[in-house]
């Protein structure tokens, strides 16, 4: 009998890989913009045409690459960020699993555009469902511009289950304000259909927080400072109010990356305890910097999750200085 274990094709891998990390046209805004601030730009322009189905663009004017770099880029577990296991342990950066590139690149039509301050060309990178299709010198800004076509193209089933052009693009938004919220000293601009959502100039947190959500937080934001040997949180929250409307304005950030956290949500709603009807807790925007050695990021490829070693200390502090900043 003939063995029947075989190797998959990188192709195949690639895409299999995809199906992890990018879920949706958002995934891909997610790890491009990420990408361009971990490339210290200053300015990220983002053009997305029919939520995401037909061009996702992410243009920045951050370090770009080099010739090698740019084709090495798309190959599975390329990264600049992690030498050693160690580093995972110490991560300072948006993006370090180097699976994002690869995985877009696997289903879709992909063209980057790069080149560095010291060097006199450019180059143009094209690939095509994982298939390399060329690689030529280009004329270009300082940067890098990404230009993903046709998500999807060879994955119908998957593109048949994204949702309506309205709901896709509302991920968009959603992915695109979370990044925004962490970097108000970037200059940010989303387009959708040659239409501005958003034009962000650089600027401090509460007027970044203020040019998403709108002026009327404004008189709503309390700012918050919490400074212990565990941990410094900053940020703002909202004003205890009587409403009985719900907020999704609600964010917690950990060393300028977002994450999702329900058990320290648990701990803001007991600072607001009688204070605001159950469930009803006002918007907050808590920013948290804790010793990279203490936390995991690693838990899942979206980097959402992230696993505290003090996580219940973290939510003493947070309720407490939450309460005492309320009073």
């Amino acid at each position: 009998m003939s063995d029947v274990i075989k190797l998959m094709p990188d192709a195949l891998a690639n895409q299999i890989a995809a199906g992890e990390v990018i879920q949706r046209p958002a995934s891909v805004l997610k790890e491009l913009v990420e990408n361009s601030v971990d490339a210290g730009a200053s300015k990220i322009t983002v053009n997305i045409k029919d939520a995401g189905r037909t061009l996702i663009q992410v243009i920045d004017n951050g370090c770009g690459m080099s010739v090698t770099d740019a084709r090495m880029s798309f190959e599975r577990h390329a990264t600049s960020k992690l030498t050693k296991a160690e580093d995972l342990f110490c991560i300072y950066t948006k993006g370090f699993r180097g699976e994002a590139l690869a995985s877009i690149a696997a289903v879709a039509e992909v063209e980057l555009k790069t080149r560095r301050a010291d060097d006199a060309i450019g180059t143009d990178v094209i690939i095509n469902g994982s298939k390399f299709i060329s690689q030529t010198p280009v004329s270009t800004p300082q940067g890098t511009n990404f230009a993903i076509k046709s998500l999807f193209f060879n994955v119908p089933a998957r593109r048949k289950f994204l949702k309506s052009n309205s709901t896709e693009l509302q991920h968009i938004i959603t992915e695109f304000q979370r990044i925004v919220l962490t970097h108000p000293m970037i200059e940010f601009a989303l387009h959708h259909n040659d239409n501005i959502i958003y034009s962000l100039p650089k600027t401090n947190l509460k007027q970044r927080i203020l040019g998403v959500f709108g002026k009327n937080l404004n008189s709503t934001l309390i700012p918050v400072e919490i400074d212990t040997s565990i941990v410094k949180i900053t940020g703002f929250c909202g004003k205890p109010s009587p409403s009985k409307r719900k907020t999704d304005k609600q964010f917690f950030f950990v060393n300028n990356r977002y994450m999702k956290n329900s058990y320290f949500h648990k701990a803001v709603a007991l600072a607001y305890d009688k204070l605001t009807l159950p469930d009803c807790i006002p918007p907050y925007f808590l920013y948290m910097e804790v010793d990279p050695h203490t936390i995991d990021v690693n838990v899942h490829p979206a980097k959402t999750e992230i696993n505290f070693e003090n996580a219940s200390d973290i939510f003493r502090l947070l309720q407490a200085g939450i309460k005492e900043t309320l009073s």
